[in-house]
């Protein structure tokens, strides 16, 4: 009996495979040929020769700058109205508005960012307004929940003590309570900025702008030297942010 259900695991997987191959009708006979190794490899060789032309570079340029800002500008607004709704979330302002500012989270939390980018671009427009909004909305909900985890498990006492000296309740927070968050609040907000890079180079897609429209329109019209140069500048871009944003945990948080 053992052995049989040893065994049933592995079988039931390579069922699965077989399955999934046969429904979607993969012509795997095509994909494994000379002709279609052939056309891959052509493929694929033409972006090892990128666009270094002048006025592509300024375009890049240009997209880089325009991706970095979206993702900035999004993710301070995200700290800002994660933050706000973190309070309540935490039952610092009772139960129900607790229940109406977690579900609130979930909401913008559920719905990914190339989701809420095609809602804004209908709403907004085409350009980086619609992708700003798309990151702004998504993150608020994912480090509105942080900030929320963060508060529960902060000590009240100093905010306690700064209340029975007669402060007010915003002062006993931004005394008592914020100093001891803060270093939290950075580190999650430098992390989600860090992955908002990367989705905000994705966003062009659904016409957010960017670096991600300039690589969707070259892969569009198949042109793979000026989408290779676009992926390269993508990859700069994260290398860089990713070194800033370590250098700002050391200097901020750590220390």
């Amino acid at each position: 009996m053992k052995s049989l259900a040893r065994y049933a695991l592995p079988l039931l997987l390579i069922m699965a495979v077989v399955a999934s191959f046969a429904y979607l009708q993969l012509d795997t006979s095509a994909l494994m040929s000379r002709d279609g190794a052939v056309q891959m490899g052509e493929y694929a060789a033409a972006f090892f020769s990128p666009d270094l032309s002048a006025p592509h570079l300024r375009a890049i340029a240009y997209g880089a700058l325009e991706t970095l800002a979206m993702s900035a500008i999004g993710t301070l607004l995200a700290a800002v109205l994660g933050l706000i709704l973190a309070l309540p979330a935490a039952g610092r302002f009772g139960l129900v508005t607790q229940g109406a500012s977690r579900l609130l989270l979930n909401a913008l939390r559920a719905i990914p960012e190339l989701v809420w980018a095609a809602l804004m671009v209908l709403a907004a427009g085409l350009g980086p307004n619609a992708g700003t909004l798309a990151l702004a909305l998504h993150t608020a909900g994912v480090l509105g929940r942080l900030f929320a985890e963060a508060l529960e498990n902060t000590p009240s006492a100093p905010s306690e003590a700064l209340r029975l000296a007669g402060s007010g309740r915003i002062g006993a927070f931004c005394y008592g309570t914020l100093p001891t968050l803060w270093p939290q609040i950075m580190a999650y907000t430098l992390y989600r900025w860090e992955n908002n890079i990367r989705m905000a180079s994705v966003l062009g897609f659904v016409g957010a702008g960017g670096l991600g429209q300039m690589l969707y329109m070259s892969l569009s019209l198949f042109q793979e030297a000026q989408a290779s140069t676009v992926i390269l500048a993508m990859l700069l871009m994260v290398l860089a942010v990713d070194a800033l944003s370590g250098w700002a945990r050391q200097r901020w948080v750590r220390s």
